[in-house]
């Protein structure tokens, strides 16, 4: 049963249209992330949601019932933000009493609620501890904590790990993951870091201007984007226009081997990183004799970053715009060789989006750059809420730009190198 739905939900702010007729349904017990960039509408979806923002058109549904004319105190769901906001003046106990005390719970009633909730969040007994004592990682507990306290029906949270460093993010979301499954908590989180929702949801929700580009699974969304929008902005640049025939696409980079079953036609490819094999990488200043006269593609590493267990290569090929390539650290050749490409046609997607379409399509809709992840969109002028409403509100802007996805005649990659970025 769905606890949480919308049906052609629209918000304005003055001529804008920030939601446009979005439908999305959320489960009970499901962990639903948003993501997008600035400005695609997600933390605007968010306080639709939370009744912080009127809806000019459609409905939003919490267990069947339409919140029109509903307050936000009233609708029973809990925000939780990337600031956490909590109450100097107040200890911890008093920061997660909050709610409670709002709601007139008795007392004693909520003392035992705060030490429940404090030993879920593993602070057992730091209710007299003040605020300012707390490190970022405390702080975000306790505002977990004040957000669970009255039960509410849905959590939502609005980029709640931006302000913590990789590491603590990283362990936090895994606590968070196994909390939510063992409270049985349904779950709204918006965010425009990729990996936070990829490791955090049942389900991922694409927004690009007001509207969803794609939903699924994060299985689903990385194996297979809906468009150039949605590829680009997880982070994947080896998109180029193709010609699909008999299992193998005629790209910039030569041929490239697929999967199979593929329909014929322009298409609009992807090589994950993973998929671009190097090899044949000599010990002089060319790569050795075979790369000037062998078969296929060769390319020279113009840059290397180190990523643990493997290291993401950016390779500027002989024709063709820049590569991205994924190889073993210990395997990894050095920066300046010269290498022999190839391509796994198992890491070969077509995209579903772009079929018969061609260079104008990407001209209107230019693919946002894999370096930040982020896609071009004025920021919403969104209102803060304070803290009398859900316990304090934020919403965060990104960077921004722009990029382009290239056709069959793209130049040479030294020029493809120049304009990108290593990963």
């Amino acid at each position: 049963m769905a606890l949480l739905e919308l049906a052609g939900t629209t918000v304005r702010y003055g001529q804008r249209t920030a939601l446009d007729s979005v439908d999305l349904s959320v489960a009970e017990r499901e962990i639903v992330c948003v993501l997008g960039p600035s400005g695609s509408g997600k933390s605007t979806l968010l306080r639709a949601v939370a009744g912080l923002t009127p809806v000019a058109g459609g409905a939003v549904r919490l267990a069947g019932r339409d919140q029109a004319g509903v307050p936000a105190h009233r609708r029973g769901v809990g925000l939780m933000f990337q600031d956490h906001q909590l109450f100097p003046q107040r200890d911890v106990g008093g920061n997660i009493a909050f709610g409670l005390r709002v709601r007139g719970v008795p007392r004693r009633e909520a003392e035992r609620r705060v030490a429940e909730l404090l030993d879920l969040v593993g602070l057992p007994g730091a209710q007299r501890r003040p605020v300012g004592s707390l490190s970022g990682g405390e702080q975000q507990r306790v505002a977990l904590a004040r957000a669970l306290a009255p039960r509410p029906r849905l959590l939502m949270l609005d980029e709640p790990f931006g302000q913590l460093d990789r590491g603590l993010r990283e362990r936090l979301l895994v606590e968070l993951r196994q909390l939510f499954r063992s409270l049985g908590t349904t779950v709204l989180a918006v965010t425009h870091d990729q990996g936070e929702a990829f490791a955090l949801a049942d389900r991922m929700v694409v927004m690009r201007e007001g509207r969803i580009a794609q939903a699924g699974s994060p299985l689903e969304v990385w194996r297979r984007p809906a468009d150039e929008f949605v590829a680009g902005f997880l982070g994947f640049r080896n998109v180029a226009w193709a010609t699909v025939a008999e299992g193998v696409a005629d790209t910039p980079w030569g041929p490239v081997p697929l999967p199979g079953g593929e329909a014929a036609g322009r298409r609009l490819l992807l090589v994950r990183p993973s998929g671009v094999r190097t090899a044949g990488a000599g010990d002089g200043e060319d790569g050795g004799g075979e790369g000037a006269g062998g078969e296929g593609l060769w390319a020279t590493v113009r840059a290397r970053t180190f990523r643990g267990d493997h290291v993401l290569l950016l390779l500027a090929p002989e024709s063709g715009p820049a590569l991205e390539a994924a190889c073993p650290a210990e395997a990894a050749p050095a920066e300046g060789r010269r290498v022999r490409v190839s391509f796994d046609p198992a890491e070969v997607v077509l995209l579903p989006g772009a079929q018969d379409a061609g260079p104008a399509r990407i001209a209107a809709h230019p693919a946002r750059p894999a370096a930040t992840g982020r896609a071009g969109s004025p920021g919403s002028p969104e209102p803060a809420a304070g803290p009398a409403d859900f316990g304090g509100a934020e919403t965060v802007g990104n960077a921004e730009g722009t990029g382009k996805i290239p056709g069959p005649g793209a130049g040479r990659a030294s020029g493809g190198a120049g304009r990108q970025a290593a990963g």
